[in-house]
Formats: structure tokens, C-alpha cells, sequence
């Protein structure tokens, strides 16, 4: 494909790609397919001569989109939102043509420079303290990691390396294997699984703590355990609190848990993967109140701030703690300025070595909306959730299972835990809309997280109808 063909084929894979975003609601949002079936529809080998373009493209409609879940269908509310826009698409393919791996400053200036600032950007908008952005003098900054569960992980074995220094310091005799087989973390037993991955990964104890009737976790639950780790000999060194749990979009009391954490000297880190970008608008800031006693902080601009996947926002008080954790300099990376105190080598912040220049996406969306855009595409979701809590509270056979605060609405038929699985499988195979669930206080709840970048109020009173028509259904044929 020469230049001359890509221009083309570049038009018409828009014009293809905004068709499909245009028209998705006219697509079943969840696919019809059964396990291994895209295996059938194509050679078993790759072909040794090329294909037609033509041929490729035609394919796409035959072999991909038969198995595609539409996560940006306004019909689809499961999980969280995954972000999507124009701007963000052209940054991604700007980012494709430039093709730089930007593992150091020196492999690619622009990729590195852009970050730091995006992310001073983006701090800024969240009024994070002033200890969190790099600036041109700061201890701390941002960095882009692909998920939270990365960010987590990155976290947690950085507390890891600052806690076992510490110890050997005080103790130069302590042994690394004795040390790590007292290490303690811990989180609410409502944070997101990848939390304990990160615990089985890092190799240390990993313990939930007990959340209270509206699924958060206070400091009084967390100093109990705390205290009955230490009388056992164990060394607490991490606590990761969840603002907006994946369940039910609770939110760990920081303001207790901060300084509890800043008093043991233990690492605290906030996971905010979805709630964070809400934090934009002044009116949902207070839920990150106390964000002040944390060593790091992490939110997804990837779930809902109109930036495509993959853009995990993570901010340190101190970037040479991350780095100390993670730092390797063979000659074949070093270069000329890595000493000068002028310039990031992202790769001591991360696990992977190399990085796409996802920044990119950053500064196209940041620009092309503008902080008030942003924030007015949060609140219209919050609306739309609320909007869809009225419609539940109105039908005494519903009943809501936690407090709607953001986009995600938890609820249930009043009755046994069976008929609510039963629920939510007919929705599903009917497939007009998707929904998951999850489990609160031994209840199996339905999850309506408003997703779509293009829901409607249309949409969520299609939602509920349909909801409510099967509803009827289950409990008639109960009735028989």
C-alpha cells in the first residue's frame, strides 16, 4: 500500500468507522455467536500470497462485527463506560503514523515532554495538592499506565521496595525473604480484583477489609485490623483505598483511612478507575477529599472522559519512590540528558519498557472540548442515571441496593436471589440491551451503568421498559 492507496483507503475506513458509530443503535447490542465460531470463517493458516484490500474490508462485516459486543451502543450498560471520541480516534491514528516506542526522552522528546505536561493538565482540572504535578520543579508528576490494575501493581511494588529499604536500613541484618513473609496490604473486601492480583503478583499478604452498610470502608475497621497484624508480627506497608467501587460506586472514607495510613508510615493508594474523571466538576470534588494523604492516585480518562482505550492517568507524591522501585539504565538506553534533572524516562515508572505516544489523545480531547465540555458530558450521565433510578423507585415491585451518586444504578426485583438471575439472563438473551451483575450484602443486584457517548433519554425509557415487560412476564408465570 503506497501513500497514494492509504489516502484512500484512510477515507474510506472513516467514513466506514463513522457509519458504524452513526447507525450503531440499529445493531443488537450483544452478539448471537457461540465459543470458537470465528475460527470457521477463516483459513487456519495465514495466506502466502497478499489479498485484495477489497477483499479485507468486505470480511469485517462477515467475520468481525457478527462477534463484536457494541460497547458504545447507547443500549449497552454493563461495567463501566469505555471512552470514545472523534478527536480521540484521530489522535490514536496520529500516534500510529508517528510509531515512536517512548521508553526514554531521548526516543522520542515530544511523547515524553507531552505526558508530563497532559498530566499536570489533568491534575489541574482535578485541584489535586500541588505535590502531585511535576511542573518544573515538583517531586511528583503523572504517567500514563494502561489500566488501574497496572497502576495498583506499580504502587504496591514500589511501597514494597520503599518498606523493605527502610527496614534494612533501620536493621541491616533482616533478610528480603523475612521481611516479605510479614508484609500486610490491604483493601475493602468491595475494591476491584485486580487488587489482589496485585497482592498474588507482588507476593504479599493481601487482606479485605469488612465494609460497612453502604459498602465503604472507615478508618475504625481498617485500625482494627491493622492492630491485630501488628500484635501477630506482621508489617503493614500498603493500603489501597477504592473511591467508586465496581459493584455498586461506593466510596472508601479516605479522610479517616489517610491519616491512619500517614501515621503507621504506610503507602496509600487511591484507585478511582471510573468515579475519577468525575471529579472534574466541582459539585462530585468532595468525594476526592482527603486525597491530600495519599502517595498516589489513579483514575481511567479511558472510562469517561471521552478518551479511547488505553489511557490509565496514575500521579506520586514522589517520583523517586516509583523509581527506585523500578530502575534499570543498560547502556543501550542511556543518553545524553538522563542526568541533567530536566527530563522523564518513563520507563522507570512502569513495567513495560516501551509506551505508545498515548498523551496524544490527551491534548486532541482536552482541546476539542474544553474542561466545561468535559464536565457537562459527566453531568448529562449522572442525569441519565438518576433519571433511571426515578423509573425504579416508581415500580414498587423494584427496589434500589445502594446510593446512585455518579452513573451507576444498582437494583433488584424485591424477592429471592434466584428470580433476579433469572431477570437478568431473559434480558440478556433478548438482547436489546446488556447489563451485568453483582453481589451486595448477599443480594444478586442488577448494575445499569450509563455508558453510551450517545444516550439519550430515549434509550434509558427503552431500557426500562424493556426491563419492566420481561419483569411482568417472570412474575405472571410465577404466579401460575
Amino acid at each position: 500500500m503506497d501513500p497514494a492507496e492509504f489516502r484512500r483507503r484512510g477515507k474510506e475506513m472513516v467514513d466506514y468507522i463513522a457509519d458504524y458509530l452513526e447507525n450503531i443503535e440499529g445493531r443488537q447490542v450483544y452478539p448471537d455467536v457461540v465459543p470458537g465460531y470465528l475460527r470457521n470463517l477463516i483459513p487456519d493458516a495465514a495466506p502466502e500470497h497478499p489479498e485484495a484490500y477489497e477483499e479485507i474490508v468486505k470480511d469485517i462485516e462477515r467475520v468481525i462485527m457478527p462477534g463484536v459486543t457494541h460497547w458504545q451502543s447507547p443500549y449497552f450498560y454493563a461495567y463501566f463506560p469505555t471512552g470514545s471520541s472523534f478527536p480521540a480516534m484521530l489522535a490514536d491514528m496520529l500516534s500510529g503514523a508517528i510509531g515512536c516506542i517512548g521508553f526514554s526522552w531521548a526516543a522520542s522528546p515530544a511523547c515524553t515532554e507531552l505526558e508530563t505536561v497532559m498530566l499536570d493538565w489533568l491534575g489541574k482540572m482535578l485541584n489535586l495538592p500541588k505535590e502531585f504535578l511535576a511542573g518544573t520543579e515538583g517531586q511528583g508528576g503523572g504517567v500514563i499506565q494502561s489500566t488501574a490494575s497496572e497502576a495498583t501493581l506499580v504502587a504496591l511494588l514500589a511501597a514494597r521496595t520503599k518498606i523493605l529499604k527502610r527496614l534494612q536500613a533501620e536493621n541491616p541484618g533482616l533478610a528480603e525473604p523475612e521481611i516479605f513473609s510479614k508484609l500486610v496490604a490491604y483493601s475493602s473486601d468491595q475494591a476491584h480484583c485486580s487488587v489482589e492480583r496485585a497482592g498474588l503478583i507482588g507476593g504479599v499478604k493481601m487482606k479485605k477489609i469488612p465494609s460497612d452498610t453502604k459498602f465503604s470502608v472507615g478508618g475504625e475497621a481498617l485500625r482494627k485490623v491493622i492492630e491485630e497484624d501488628k500484635a501477630a508480627g506482621l508489617i503493614p506497608f500498603y493500603c489501597c483505598a477504592t473511591l467508586g467501587t465496581t459493584p455498586s460506586c461506593a466510596f472508601d472514607n479516605i479522610m479517616e483511612i489517610g491519616p491512619i495510613c500517614n501515621s503507621e508510615n504506610m503507602w496509600m493508594h487511591i484507585d478511582a478507575a471510573y468515579a475519577g474523571s468525575s471529579f472534574i466538576c466541582p459539585e462530585f470534588r468532595h468525594l476526592l477529599n482527603g486525597v491530600e494523604f495519599a502517595d498516589s492516585f489513579n483514575f481511567n480518562p479511558h472510562k469517561w472522559l471521552l478518551i479511547n482505550f488505553d489511557c490509565s492517568a496514575m500521579w506520586v507524591k514522589k517520583r523517586s519512590e516509583i523509581i527506585g522501585a523500578f530502575k534499570m539504565d543498560p547502556l543501550y538506553l542511556q543518553h545524553d540528558n538522563q542526568d541533567s534533572g530536566l527530563v522523564t524516562d518513563y520507563r522507570h515508572w512502569q513495567i513495560p519498557l516501551g509506551r505508545r505516544f498515548r498523551s496524544l489523545k490527551m491534548w486532541f480531547v482536552f482541546r476539542t472540548y474544553g474542561l466545561k465540555g468535559l464536565q457537562e458530558y459527566i453531568r448529562k450521565h449522572v442525569s441519565l442515571a438518576h433519571e433511571f433510578e426515578s423509573l425504579v423507585r416508581q415500580d414498587k415491585r423494584f427496589e434500589i441496593c445502594g446510593d446512585v451518586v455518579l452513573g451507576l444504578v444498582c437494583f433488584r426485583l424485591k424477592g429471592s436471589n434466584g428470580l433476579n438471575e433469572k431477570l437478568l439472563k431473559t434480558i440478556n438473551n433478548g438482547r436489546k440491551i446488556h447489563m451485568v451483575p453483582c453481589y451486595l450484602a448477599d443480594s444478586f443486584v442488577l448494575r445499569f451503568a450509563v455508558c453510551g457517548r450517545t444516550t439519550e433519554s430515549k434509550h434509558i425509557q427503552l431500557a426500562w421498559e424493556n426491563i419492566t415487560e420481561i419483569a411482568t412476564e417472570i412474575l405472571q408465570e410465577l404466579q401460575q
